[in-house]
């Protein structure tokens, strides 16, 4: 016998890890996404009941897969369907329980579910709305504040690919190779804003959640196996060398430290080897794109053994191109931050007093961090104060939260 508490620790142990790849495979099963997400929860649901007698089995994957297989075809005979999908459910020579050896197959499985969330078929926003919720399971209200909208809306946009894929009979499958060129633009940005979710998280107790960009890295590595052109590899290089300084970007206690406080010690330098390795493949090929410039961007940090030695010059040339390639506001703040570090912030500041100006940015909070940033550099207290609180006011992750309330405490000291 088993305590609940040891159970239900490792019940949840294993939803991190497996649940994703789990829901992969029930999906190739039943073909039927609502379905599969139901009965994976049922699996999970009779794990903690069972293996507080049994112990938690050699292959806890396997025996949620087989039965999370076996609740769909109790769902199914409810539906009275029972006879039409048995046959191709409970087949004998079906792959459905998948054996250690196989760990190929599950990958696979994971590989078809995002390229079939990405289908053509489906709008862009959709196509990565859908594979964040189904192939990561990052919450209607994560994918909603990743995408700066609110959850309603982002819940209909994911109902809407599931019935379109459902209606349209979109094949689970991994296109084959004339096709994949038009279908990784999405995987790519699919990849990056799980990386990014999980690199600076939306909200929530921590600065980071390790398993979302290390989730977004394996699938990089993935993708570069399965296809080896210059933005792939430019997007892996990129994420690396981001995930390279992880450990240097909090204390112990979860408080935020500044890329320019940074113990560039603790940077991982296996990681800055392998993300600049692919980021002088993709560079070679002069046939890159933006995540390759992104890539050089954080190379340059990774250079720079110390925060005032970091060429910004050279990393404003990179943002200008990079704003030749994909124009938006989030490049034109990060531009703005490092014009501010290369020319002073009396320039940062005009630049950011332009992207404030316009709607797109109005709301978020770390363009109002930027400016009180720079007000706080020219010793404009009584406007860094203003920006800062309203900064704070956004801010929906709480290390950024109490960064921002210890800039508060400090300019009101400094103050008097």
């Amino acid at each position: 016998m088993n305590s609940i508490e040891t159970i239900r620790q490792a019940v949840d142990d294993v939803y991190r890890v497996e649940s994703r790849r789990v829901f992969a495979t029930l999906v190739r099963l039943l073909g039927d996404f609502d379905l599969a997400e139901d009965v994976l929860h049922e699996a999970f649901a009779a794990a903690l009941q069972q293996w507080q007698q049994t112990g938690v089995p050699e292959n806890p994957r396997a025996w949620l897969v087989s039965t999370g297989k076996f609740k769909a075809v109790d769902v199914i005979r409810r539906r009275s369907k029972f006879d039409s999908m048995k046959e191709e459910v409970a087949r004998p020579d079906h792959d459905a329980e998948p054996q250690p050896g196989n760990e190929q197959d599950i990958e696979d499985d994971r590989l078809r579910l995002i390229f079939t969330c990405c289908h053509p078929a489906l709008a862009g926003n959709v196509q990565v709305a859908l594979t964040l919720r189904e192939v990561c399971g990052l919450t209607t209200e994560e994918i909603a504040r990743a995408f700066l909208t609110n959850p309603a809306t982002m819940a209909q946009r994911i109902v809407r690919g599931k019935a379109k894929i459902r209606d349209a009979k979109i094949p689970y499958e991994v296109p084959g190779a004339a096709d994949l060129p038009d279908r990784i633009d999405s995987v790519l940005q699919v990849t990056y804003l799980v990386f990014n979710e999980g690199y600076a998280a939306s909200s929530g107790e921590t600065v980071t959640r390790h398993d979302l960009s290390e989730e977004a890295i394996r699938l990089g590595w993935v993708l570069v196996e399965l296809m080896p052109v210059p933005e792939v590899m430019g997007l892996l290089a990129l994420m690396l060398l981001q995930e390279s300084r992880r450990s240097a970007r909090a204390t112990a206690d979860g408080e935020i430290i500044l890329l320019e406080q940074q113990d560039r010690q603790l940077w991982n330098r296996d990681q800055i080897r392998q993300g600049k390795e692919l980021l002088t493949r993709s560079l070679g090929t002069r046939r890159f794109g933006p995540y390759t410039v992104q890539a050089a961007i954080a190379a340059a940090h990774a250079d720079a053994p110390t925060a005032a030695e970091t060429d910004w010059g050279q990393i404003v040339a990179l943002y200008d191109v990079l704003q030749q390639l994909t124009p938006s506001p989030i490049v034109a703040l990060n531009r703005a931050v490092a014009v501010t570090m290369r020319d002073g912030p009396a320039a940062g500041l005009a630049l950011v007093d332009e992207i404030l100006a316009e709607p797109e940015l109005a709301e978020y909070h770390l363009a109002h961090a930027a400016r009180a940033d720079i007000y706080r550099r020219l010793g404009k207290t009584a406007e860094a104060i203003n920006s800062y609180q309203r900064a704070l006011e956004l801010a929906r992750q709480e290390p950024e939260r109490r960064f921002l309330e210890k800039r508060l405490r400090e300019l009101a000291h400094a103050a008097g």
